[in-house]
């Protein structure tokens, strides 16, 4: 009898599938957790930007651009590791 609680599509899988599902979501998982990385990162930058914006002469704000950069790589490594965790959460 299939396990009610899996989504439709994970039902009938192979075991070769659930072993490809299970590295899916463990990568997806390993981004969650640089995303949440470069989420300290970026608060940490954010505590000199204000100064940096501030004081800096001209176009050289190099803490903006890294809070900038830090930024977007947290949001990449988030969508992507959403997007890869999808389906019934694993239970650790």
């Amino acid at each position: 009898m299939p396990n009610s609680l899996l989504p439709p599509e994970e039902r009938n899988l192979t075991p070769a599938q659930v072993e490809a599902l299970d590295k899916r979501r463990e990568l997806g998982h390993t981004f969650l957790v640089i995303a949440g990385q470069f989420t300290v990162l970026a608060v940490v930058l954010l505590l000199w930007v204000g100064q940096d914006l501030s004081y800096s002469p001209g176009w050289l704000h190099p803490m903006a651009y890294y809070f900038a950069i830090a930024i977007l790589l947290m949001t990449i490594f988030t969508l992507t590791g959403l997007v890869l965790r999808r389906g019934t959460p694993r239970i650790d």
